[in-house]
């Protein structure tokens, strides 16, 4: 089985020769995709020896990672890893995801499941909660970290559910894949809140996910 690991990064060059280091050693080949950065992140992820495939501006995370998808696709992977470029996801839990992913479609990686949620802010384990409390409702599936970066995907699998919306890709592809009768596992990985950065999840953000989860819905509900 052929495995590549999709790295999103935008402006991450204090950490994403580390993570390709870490990653390179479970999978067969690292793409980073250069999400419109300012800094020297694509330059230090070729020095790592990642396949870099760069944006010309930045789309977000859901953007990076539709473009990571597409060239495992493309180069017919068997499976594909995704890590975040800050650090946050531990290269040395990847062969549990793919121990995992033998007998399913997407394996997710749950802060949920251990004791690493509780250092997140009041904020954003709100927001986690609603878009996962969302899915299971629809999806009809027992999930609990929905928003979680750190997945494995059966390539063959994927080519059915690349997501449209760059906002909550995470959201939809799990719904669609649920809706289509996919196989959708959790496994306990503890994920250490980022040093630096700011978190996708406010009070102003939260007020407004009602509103912006409908169009992620209706586009996976009604015309999928």
């Amino acid at each position: 089985m052929r495995t590549v690991a999709v790295i999103p990064a935008y402006n991450e060059s204090s950490t994403i020769g580390s993570v390709i280091d870490g990653t390179s050693r479970y999978v067969d080949e690292v793409v980073v995709v250069d999400d419109g950065s300012s800094d020297d992140t694509a330059a230090i992820a070729r020095e790592h020896g990642a396949h870099v495939v760069t944006h010309v501006f930045n789309t977000g995370v859901g953007g990076a990672v539709r473009t990571g998808y597409q060239y495992a696709i493309r180069h017919d992977y068997d499976f594909v890893v995704q890590v975040d470029a800050d650090g946050q996801h531990d290269p040395e839990k990847i062969p549990t995801l793919l121990d995992h992913a033998e007998d399913a479609d997407m394996v997710i990686g749950s802060r949920y499941l251990n004791e690493s949620i509780d250092d997140y802010p009041l904020i954003r384990r709100l927001g986690i909660t609603f878009f996962t409390t969302v899915v299971r409702k629809l999806g009809g599936i027992d999930i609990t970290d929905v928003t979680s970066g750190f997945r494995v995907y059966r390539v063959s699998a994927l080519q059915d559910i690349l997501h449209r919306s760059d906002n909550h890709w995470a959201v939809e592809q799990t719904l669609d894949a649920a809706q289509r009768g996919q196989r959708i596992e959790e496994v306990s990985i503890a994920m250490p809140i980022r040093d630096e950065g700011e978190s996708q999840f406010s009070l102003d953000t939260l007020v407004l996910y009602p509103l912006r989860m409908t169009d992620t819905v209706f586009r996976v509900l009604l015309f999928r």
